[in-house]
């Protein structure tokens, strides 16, 4: 299918079919979109836990509000974000240099622009700032998920400190965000039969 006709073929699923399984492959290219994903300044502040422990994913059911489709799911995708301090812009551009060699005295100003940017917010700001980033990737998540035709659901619905414990994150240094339950759907999903709902793309759209 085409671009479009993939997220015309997509939906938020609420019952995965829990006999089918997303291959590896198919797992390995969600975590290679996720880390391909576009973030702002590249800082990447975003980790993913990729959960396919029955076990554990029954355990999740009680902290997503009783939501089945963590159950049901093949996998699924947590998305955390992480403490974004001096050390870890500075881990940054190491990477950078390391990538591409690019000399220090064209790195170190934008360097020390962000260490003075980030200094200068208080946690609550780094973290929604995080989060923004959490979100383009939930977004990139779910377009390649389409074009993969893999079935995704998702959900800001959880309680993300149950979570976290629950996943053993905070010895991490990463807080829960986001969860995208991932897999095939069921034959029997009836939101699957049902027409797509959007408003007329001229009311959506204008060009200047």
């Amino acid at each position: 299918m085409d671009s479009i006709e993939s997220l015309q073929w997509r939906y938020a699923t609420k019952k995965f079919d829990a006999d089918k399984k997303l291959s590896s492959a198919q797992l390995d290219v969600l975590a290679q979109a996720f880390n391909l994903t576009a973030t702002s300044y590249g800082l990447q502040p975003c980790k993913l836990v990729i959960v396919t422990d029955q076990k554990v994913k029954d355990q999740m059911v009680a902290h997503s509000y009783g939501q089945l489709q963590v159950k049901g799911a093949s996998a699924v995708l947590v998305i955390c974000i992480t403490e974004v301090d001096e050390p870890f812009i500075d881990s940054y551009f190491k990477l950078v240099k390391k990538v591409r060699n690019t000399p220090d005295e064209v790195l170190n100003p934008f360097k020390e622009f962000l260490i003075d940017s980030f200094s200068n917010k208080n946690t609550l700001e780094i973290e929604q700032w995080a989060r923004s980033q959490a979100y383009l990737i939930l977004g990139n998540l779910l377009t390649v998920c389409a074009h993969e035709q893999i079935d995704s659901c998702p959900m800001e619905g959880f309680v993300p400190e149950k979570m976290d414990e629950l996943l053993n994150l905070k010895s991490k240094g990463l807080k829960s965000v986001l969860l995208l339950p991932v897999g095939h759907r069921s034959t029997d999903d009836f939101m699957a039969q049902l027409k797509k709902v959007r408003k007329p793309q001229q009311e959506m759209i204008s060009y200047v």
